[in-house]
């Protein structure tokens, strides 16, 4: 059982009064923010096995065809292959000129060395400086004043500019990090950025970088926002700042962090791609970006082949993405309740190609990240007749009147609740197949001949001479009628009503079939439903008929007797 938490665990309280300055809810995200990846420092850091620099360097180049201008490529003083990496990238010429590479480091004098020496020749990069500044850590961990802590980022800040001074060939730029700010003092975190904006100082030309970082979830998203528009309307120099967010996921809420913190002011959001890192994870930067383009803002990155994303990442990180991920999962566009598949195809029915979206259930097309719609909707025992009939239309071209969905939509159900798995796509049209198109016996056309006399009497306007296999025997019946089919349905001599008729093309052009769906009443027997397919819209229709008839004799193992047609043997 849990203990008592109110004896256990303090919330966590921002602000000693109630934060009267918000404007932040009403506020709408009209823009997207700067995009800073941390996937290859960040997210690299939190895996049992980390890159190496070939991973890297793919994971690298994928960000970059993404669109990513900020990537925070290492931690260069705390791992050879991370400095090396670093290097590979400057030494080869690899970083575009439009890419600033930015590396971390603590404020330790040999670290930031270190750090600066790796970044040095390319043509522009940055540095980023971080220290804890929450009371745990000052008391637990560092066991410093706050005056102390300060300093740090002071110290620090001044060390940075003396490396950064010995290689004037890179154009240097600087981020600051109060670490923990989720759970630092907002009044003690701004102190500590102003202090730092005094010994840098920033320009509206050269902006300063301060991350404000969610290290460790705390709180609810909007308190976040309220400590973000806190430091937003505070900080010396404003206008020479840029406020960037880094939430991580403890609480699960680092997305709606993100959105808020930027309707709060924010300029920036580092994250990775499908959250990845410590602990719970960074933001995901791909649902933060195509939640951005689901209304209507694009994200300035480029997700339009999400699934290549998705194998590169999951390649280099040795992580697979779940199934139900946000925008990327396997299953994210795919409906098994019946219900939703039938509102999905009457949506994709009515979609005006070059309209605005509006499908249910799907908040984005999936084809604008490079997904076709042959998953979009699968079947299982929760499906319905919408779906199944979706797949048969999608994959075959059939599309089946709505009574026929219903009845067809019942043979699946008991597939389904016999075997308790999923029915693919290929597993519906044998299904299909058997039920309808594959009823050959006991009677099977074989050829047939009609005649037309327009001047015959009424009844007798069509001729048709039909061989059929009945039980293996071959017979020739003869009948009449006002069209093809009544005359079809006299020949056979046996009581079938025809209650309703469909036909369509499936193709185009010489590859040209017609499907034809006859529901017929044999006897006094529930009307139930045939289906033929052929190149001859009028064979089509014969099989059809006789496709009713064959599933009637196997569901009732018998069939009413009629006179039949004058006929001789085969």
């Amino acid at each position: 059982m849990l203990s008592n938490p109110a004896t256990k665990y303090v919330p966590f309280k921002p602000f000693e009064r109630d934060f009267s300055e918000r404007t932040w809810p009403s506020k709408r995200i009209t823009h997207p923010p700067i995009w800073m990846s941390t996937d290859l420092r960040d997210g690299n850091q939190s895996l049992i096995e980390p890159m190496s620099v070939s991973r890297k360097l793919r994971f690298f180049e994928m960000l970059i065809r993404i669109g990513f201008k900020e990537i925070e490529v290492g931690f260069p003083s705390a791992s050879q292959t991370d400095f090396d990496f670093v290097r590979k990238l400057v030494d080869e010429n690899r970083i575009p000129d439009d890419v600033k590479i930015i590396a971390l480091t603590q404020a330790r004098p040999e670290l930031i060395e270190r750090t600066v020496e790796a970044c040095a020749g390319a043509k522009q990069a940055m540095i980023h400086l971080y220290n804890a500044c929450a009371p745990d850590f000052r008391r637990i961990v560092f066991n410093m004043s706050k005056a102390e802590v300060k300093q740090v980022a002071i110290d620090g800040t001044r060390c940075i500019m003396d490396c950064m001074a010995r290689h004037p060939q890179t154009d240097w730029f600087y981020e600051y990090s109060p670490e923990v700010f989720s759970t630092t003092e907002p009044e003690f975190a701004l102190e500590v950025c102003n202090a730092v904006t005094a010994v840098w100082q920033p320009t509206p030309q050269k902006k300063i970088v301060y991350n404000l970082p969610a290290t460790v979830e705390a709180t609810t998203p909007n308190m976040y926002a309220d400590q973000i528009e806190y430091m937003h309307n505070h900080l010396d120099k404003r206008d020479c700042i840029l406020i960037s967010l880094h939430p991580h996921n403890d609480r699960g809420t680092a997305v709606a962090a993100a959105e808020l913190g930027q309707m709060a002011g924010a300029d920036r959001v580092e994250g990775c791609i499908f959250g990845n890192g410590e602990r719970t994870g960074n933001v995901d930067l791909v649902t933060l970006a195509l939640n951005l383009y689901t209304q209507g803002i694009h994200p300035g990155l480029d997700f339009s082949d999400i699934d290549e994303v998705r194998r590169c990442v999951e390649f280099c990180n040795q992580l697979p993405v779940h199934p139900r991920h946000p925008y990327a999962g396997d299953l994210v566009y795919t409906a098994f309740s019946g219900s939703h598949q039938d509102a999905i195809k009457k949506g994709f029915a009515i979609q005006d190609p070059n309209g605005l979206w509006a499908v249910p259930y799907l908040p984005i097309d999936p084809a604008d990240l490079g997904r076709s719609y042959d998953a979009v909707i699968r079947v299982n025992s929760q499906s319905g007749k919408g779906g199944v009939s979706y797949l048969l239309e999608q994959e075959h071209g059939l599309a089946l009147p709505r009574r026929l969905q219903i009845e067809f939509s019942r043979a699946i159900q008991r597939v389904t609740d016999e075997t308790g798995r999923e029915v693919t796509a290929d597993d519906v049209y044998s299904i299909f197949s058997s039920e309808y198109l594959d009823k050959t016996a006991p009677w099977k056309l074989v050829k047939h001949r009609i005649t037309g006399d327009p001047t015959a009497a009424e009844g007798q306007h069509f001729t048709i001479e039909a061989e059929f296999e009945i039980d293996g025997t071959r017979r020739t019946l003869t009948g009449s009628g006002d069209g093809a089919i009544s005359a079809f349905v006299n020949c056979l001599g046996i009581p079938v009503r025809i209650a309703d008729y469909h036909e369509h093309a499936i193709g185009t052009g010489t590859d040209t079939r017609a499907a034809c769906y006859v529901e017929a009443r044999v006897g006094d027997a529930p009307t139930g439903f045939g289906v033929g397919v052929d190149r001859d819209i009028v064979t089509a229709s014969f099989k059809a008929v006789l496709s009713a008839i064959n599933r009637h004799i196997a569901s009732e193992g018998q069939i009413p007797v009629a006179s039949p047609q004058p006929s001789v043997a085969a």
